[in-house]
């Protein structure tokens, strides 16, 4: 199983702590209205999406987004914008 494939199955796993909403929408510039898991969930099952993985984390890209979320729990710990 590819890790697509992981985190699709997992999906209702996919969370993130108080402190992470906070990071993720300051990191991604999301309105105050958004939700953070939902729009992180979109992202993984985004078909443009792009996985890889590296010690004990996922790392998620779409366009000029990257998640990491840990493989263990399914916590997504931090959300960024890359420069390309």
């Amino acid at each position: 199983m590819n890790i697509q494939e992981v985190l699709i199955n997992d999906i209702e796993r996919i969370d993130t702590t108080d402190m992470g909403i906070g990071r993720i929408k300051r990191n991604l510039q999301l309105d105050d209205d958004v939700d953070v898991v939902d729009y992180c969930k979109n992202i993984i099952l985004d078909k443009n999406s792009t996985f890889t993985s590296k010690g004990k984390n996922y790392y998620i890209t779409r366009d000029c987004e990257q998640l990491t979320v840990n493989k263990s729990s399914f916590t997504i710990i931090t959300a960024h914008i890359i420069k390309k």
